[in-house]
């Protein structure tokens, strides 16, 4: 069994053959390309494709199974997959972006930072904060990020509606939407975890925004491509949309002077929701966990379906 790779990690080769002792790792380099008659059984490589990709997964490598390293597919070229099984460590950063949700609605509702004070302030005791209790949070997407979100919310004794799209029982506690229109309509904050594909690319528009309940709060973690920003920028001057806690955007990184640093409507942060200590590594031990299942021919765990785009 051979396992290629284009990716350059710590002690990667070590760790591989501790996990599967006997497995021949072949290293791709950038430079050098893809030497001639390269033959191998699986792929370890990046959602962003190096530049040899296209040539390591012709028929004649041999290629059955290709592993990303990281959670999301939306920038890998799908259509080179074939049928072959494609999996992501998806997942694997579900527990860390669901805690920044929760920060940024209790932020929201407790009005931080800005009840903090550095001098007499005009009024001690009194201050207009909110409660999460009984507050209504929808959620476009209910996968592991969605999941996580919802379990944290129910907690803060929120109420939790989803918008999914494969027909499925949902876990206790949590209502089904109709479509977006109805989920915007009934939602004091909108949470998106939803991946990137063809059917989700702006799928906050102008015509959906300006159904929302006035004053919903929204919370991007999932891609910038779920919003149409010029439509938010609207909803936000319009008062439809009271703030927009955004941690992903479109393009990234956010040029210098794009309006969403200074609009007072929104907080914007470069993409690090997904941080914490052993973020690399929870994304490594699903590939190692695949590895095993691959070398065993049992199913793998972070299956993407290429025709969904997820």
């Amino acid at each position: 069994m051979r396992l290629l790779t284009d990716l350059r990690l710590p002690d990667l080769h070590a760790r591989i053959a501790a996990c599967a002792p006997g497995l021949e790792i072949v290293q791709i380099d950038a430079k050098a390309g893809v030497p001639d008659g390269l033959r191998g059984d699986a792929l370890f490589t990046t959602a962003i494709p190096g530049p040899h990709l296209e040539a390591l997964l012709a028929p004649e490598v041999g290629v059955r199974w290709i592993h990303l390293y990281g959670t999301g597919v939306d920038g890998f070229p799908l259509h080179l997959v074939g049928d072959r099984e494609l999996t992501c460590s998806r997942g694997s950063t579900a527990t860390a972006i669901a805690e920044w949700v929760l920060a940024m609605l209790l932020a929201d509702a407790k009005q931080l930072p800005a009840s903090w004070v550095d001098s007499p302030p005009a009024h001690w005791y009194f201050a207009s904060l909110q409660v999460l209790a009984g507050k209504q949070l929808g959620l476009v997407g209910l996968g592991a990020i969605g999941s996580a979100v919802a379990r944290r919310a129910q907690a803060f004794e929120m109420s939790v509606s989803a918008l999914v799209r494969s027909p499925r029982t949902l876990p206790a506690g949590i209502q089904r939407a109709d479509d977006i229109e109805a989920l915007l309509a009934g939602s004091d904050y909108l949470v998106l975890a939803a991946p990137a594909t063809a059917a989700t690319q702006h799928l906050l528009d102008r015509a959906r925004l300006a159904q929302a309940r006035p004053g919903l709060r929204l919370v991007n973690v999932a891609r910038g491509s779920l919003v149409d920003h010029d439509a938010l920028r609207w909803a936000l001057d319009e008062g439809i949309v009271a703030h927009a806690y955004l941690d992903t955007a479109e393009p990234e990184p956010v040029p210098a002077g794009h309006w969403l640093y200074t609009h007072p409507g929104v907080s914007l942060s470069p993409h690090i929701s997904w941080c914490e200590p052993d973020a690399m590594e929870r994304v490594l031990a699903l590939f190692f966990a695949n590895l095993e299942r691959f070398l065993r021919d049992e199913p793998l765990a972070g299956r993407v379906d290429v025709n969904a785009g997820y």
